[in-house]
């Protein structure tokens, strides 16, 4: 029998969502393919430093600790398998348990995302995360930032999300973008017990669920949280789709158009997940964050 993922919560990560390569990439944009690949060899014994998901990624393989184990993390890369060493030489370092691994390359890495049948797809390269969107599956662009570099195995996975566009479709925010907040208010009011349609993330959140509910709610190792710009009473319809589809969410913020940064640092956010590019901003201050380019926010 060949080996499958048997039900696992599984994540593909680029690498340089997960290692600190700025370096080697100012290397590669600056003096291009060949000095880039000399770069990787000369140093390929000297360990990289965690990037903007290491911690995420860490804390997604503790929950392996409990048998049998629960998540898959592949690493997709755009290296070539030689220049690549570094990369394994540093999972290796940190004892990560990554053992599946796709070197493209310099091709993009999005194909390998449905052969894995990835429940979430984290990448610092925007044309990989729009086409992943595009075929269902739940993608975000890691944004630069200074924080959630956090290598520490301990603690409570910590993971926000936005509501319209990110775990819910975007048919609501189409109403407040085309005819504003007053409208969106009363529609979503008159449409209380109407469920929105899932969005990208709501397949990650369901398999993520599911792995919460094999532990009871006080001693469960994730920690859930929707972070949203509504406000009452505009709460109601989204409070009733989460109880239609049986997925618990440990907090909710309904914060009203309020700025989410400060919000998102006092829940501890691991990563947090926005489709509107100012939102993610604010929250990349604070937190490690992914933007979703998904809906009409993303619409040019």
């Amino acid at each position: 029998m060949p080996e499958s993922f048997d039900g696992k919560l599984v994540v593909a990560i680029s690498s340089r969502a997960l290692f600190d390569l700025e370096e080697s990439n100012r290397v590669f944009d600056e003096q291009g393919v060949a000095a880039y690949h000399a770069y990787q060899r000369k140093h390929e014994d000297e360990i990289l430093a965690p990037g903007i998901a290491f911690g995420l990624v860490n804390k997604l393989l503790a929950l392996n600790r409990r048998d049998p184990p629960r998540v898959e993390v592949i690493l997709l890369s755009r290296n070539t398998a030689d220049t690549g060493l570094r990369i394994m030489n540093s999972i290796k370092h940190y004892r990560l348990d990554i053992s599946r691994v796709a070197f493209t390359g310099g091709e993009s890495t999005y194909p390998y995302v449905p052969a894995f049948d990835a429940h979430l797809f984290l990448s610092a390269n925007p044309d990989d995360v729009r086409k992943a969107l595009a075929a269902g599956h739940a993608a975000a662009t890691i944004l630069p930032s200074n924080v959630g570099q956090n290598p520490a195995l301990e603690g409570e996975l910590r993971i926000a999300f936005d509501g319209d566009a990110v775990l819910f479709s975007d048919e609501a925010e189409k109403v407040y973008k085309r005819d504003g907040l007053e409208a969106f208010t009363r529609s979503e009011t008159d449409a209380a017990r109407e469920p929105l349609s899932g969005g990208p993330f709501k397949n990650f959140l369901a398999p993520l669920h599911r792995i919460q509910s094999e532990y009871p709610p006080e001693r469960s190792p994730i920690r859930t949280a929707l972070v949203t710009a509504r406000g009452a009473p505009a709460h109601e319809r989204v409070i009733r789709i989460l109880r239609a589809w049986n997925i618990r969410v440990d907090e909710a913020l309904f914060l009203g158009g309020l700025d989410k940064g400060r919000f998102l640092k006092a829940f501890g956010a691991d990563i947090f997940f926005d489709d509107q590019q100012g939102h993610c901003d604010s929250a990349s201050m604070h937190v490690a964050t992914g933007h979703v380019p998904f809906g009409i926010a993303n619409q040019k």
